[in-house]
């Protein structure tokens, strides 16, 4: 195990990919603000659905969230040009982080990708070639990394894609039923919408999408089909760029394969200037048994997060209870409606929640999940507990998935002010998934 993490080998995958990988988050940070989703997310709305437990990352009123993330675009240019790279990669990972624990409206799988992949970036020698900080310490410069660097990206990569592969094995998307849904909301699309409409697309994209998960790391690990799949992965993750529009991770995919080919090559093919390091170097540093206790525990989570969910009674297509964090991308649509109203307990006065008031258009989505309904009952509850008024919390939701009829969720006779949210176990006042569920 010593000889396979911590044998020497040639750097240049891991230089070329810090230097894509700098450009493309400091693209993500400026393009955020330049398409309105730094507005739209964090600046105009009232009330901010947190990750729970995690109340007190808010956003910085106007223009507070503009400088965050155009600071964090720098941090990303720095990161690129190898500038002060670890407090540059620390301080993009921590403003990251905040971003995504501080906002659930806008939540998506690859923002967690990304916070994975910047601790990656925190730990690993990215910066000892082709960057500011080798050049102004000669003693910094070097032209080899430890195996484990390698490793440590195949493998997390490989979990990506086959836990993503295994989710779509249920009966929505197997007969196709959810591609379908997927490609009717891209028939506006200029030149393709039309193609996107035949039975053929979405039979194709239901089978490839599956195969592509689990056999592409696999095939690109293998000489004889590494080049084929390479060109494979291109057009796929350019579909999802066009089609989806999915921001920079599709091209942040195709980054990890400089880690799939030969180090020669990629030295050869981005860095002709660069010294090969062809020696083969056995050197475990004295912190070897740490590094290997964190790469135990750490992919022992890793493997273990995405299968919470079959330990949590109900179905995660309903409850969405383990749904997050679990690579279960683009799997299912949810359509449905909530109201609320309230109850005055000293006048008897029963009133309407005017959800514009307190949520953006897009912020009502959330509504119709679980953790939603409870934070934003939770805001009320403090809101006429500053008043003192008591009150009781009653709510209509329905939800329909992939396109079904909308079924209620919870119970509209349960007082909402009584619920308490388990993290880690099923909640009782979620009402049983309806049968039509598959």
């Amino acid at each position: 195990m010593n000889k396979l993490l911590f044998k020497q080998v040639d750097n240049s995958p891991l230089i070329v990919f810090r230097i894509i990988f700098g450009l493309l988050i400091a693209l993500e940070a400026w393009g955020a603000i330049a398409t309105g989703w730094v507005r739209r997310t964090l600046v105009e709305p009232k009330f901010t659905f947190n990750f729970i437990g995690f109340d007190f990352l808010q956003p910085i009123p106007e223009p507070g969230m503009y400088i965050y993330f155009g600071l964090m675009g720098s941090f990303g240019i720095l990161i690129m040009l190898g500038v002060k790279y670890r407090l540059s990669v620390i301080a993009y990972t921590v403003m990251w982080t905040c971003v995504y624990l501080m906002q659930k409206t806008s939540y998506n799988n690859h923002y967690y990708l990304l916070i994975l992949l910047l601790i990656f970036m925190c730990i690993v020698p990215a910066h000892t070639y082709l960057s500011y900080d080798a050049r102004k310490n000669p003693n910094l410069r070097s032209i080899k990394m430890p195996n484990w660097v390698v490793l440590f990206l195949i493998a997390q990569v490989w979990i990506v894609y086959t836990y993503a592969s295994l989710a779509k094995f249920y009966p929505d998307w197997l007969d196709g039923t959810f591609p379908e849904l997927l490609m009717k909301g891209r028939a506006h699309y200029w030149l393709i919408g039309d193609l996107l409409q035949h039975q053929w697309t979405h039979v194709g994209i239901t089978y490839f999408g599956i195969l592509f998960d689990l056999l592409v790391v696999p095939l690109l690990l293998w000489k004889r089909t590494r080049v084929t799949v390479f060109w494979i992965s291109v057009f796929f993750h350019l579909f999802n760029s066009i089609v989806f529009q999915i921001g920079i991770f599709p091209y942040m995919s195709l980054a990890f394969t400089v880690f799939f080919f030969p180090k020669q090559y990629i030295q050869q093919t981005f860095l002709k200037s660069k010294p090969f390091y062809s020696k083969d170097a056995y050197d475990p540093p004295k912190s070897a048994p740490l590094i290997k206790t964190f790469f135990a525990v750490w992919f022992i989570l890793q493997l273990l997060l995405p299968l919470r969910h079959h330990f949590i009674k109900g179905e995660v297509l309903w409850t969405e209870e383990g749904h997050r964090m679990s690579w279960r991308m683009m799997l299912r649509s949810k359509t449905g409606y909530s109201s609320f109203r309230i109850k005055n307990l000293t006048t008897g006065e029963t009133n309407y929640v005017e959800l514009e008031q307190y949520l953006t258009q897009k912020q009502r989505r959330q509504l119709i999940k679980p953790d939603g309904i409870w934070q934003f009952t939770q805001h009320l509850k403090e809101e006429y507990a500053a008043k003192e008024i008591p009150i009781e919390i009653y709510a209509r939701i329905k939800v329909g998935i992939n396109g079904r009829q909308p079924e209620f969720l919870i119970d509209p006779k349960l007082d909402l002010t009584t619920i308490t949210w388990n993290y880690f176990s099923h909640n009782d006042w979620i009402l049983p998934q309806p049968e039509s569920i598959p």
